[in-house]
């Protein structure tokens, strides 16, 4: 068996061309406001959800977060409609609904994995 003779590719390398895509991106790049104003939000998100789940049901109503009264009938007539924080520990099945999302979600997507892969491997 004969051996050919190589020569080194002509082509950039896998870790040049990565060096590449990072570089052309920096103009597109979100700013730093972007990424704390994501992160305070995400944990406003967490405290709300945290307090509404499991705080809720173990400290007094607080009276704080009012809401604006409304004039349109959903609202009760604009009669002021009470605090956003006393609704949600006073909600007996709607908060558990994003808690319950989770391992209902995660259930759905493992099932659908399972199933691509009966179909890839058939």
């Amino acid at each position: 068996m004969r051996h050919r003779h190589t020569r080194p590719s002509r082509k950039p390398s896998w870790f040049a061309k990565a060096a590449l895509l990072d570089r052309s991106d920096v103009g597109r790049r979100p700013s730093l406001a972007a990424g704390y104003a994501l992160v305070a939000s995400s944990l406003l998100f967490l405290f709300v959800g945290a307090y509404a789940l499991l705080l809720s049901a173990f400290v007094p109503h607080t009276g704080v977060w009012k809401e604006r009264p409304l004039t349109t009938t959903w609202g009760g007539g604009g009669g002021g409609g009470g605090q956003v924080l006393d609704v949600l520990a006073r909600d007996t099945h709607y908060k558990y609904l994003a808690i319950m999302l989770v391992p209902a979600g995660t259930g759905f997507v493992i099932a659908n994995w399972v199933g691509w892969q009966y179909y890839r491997n058939s």
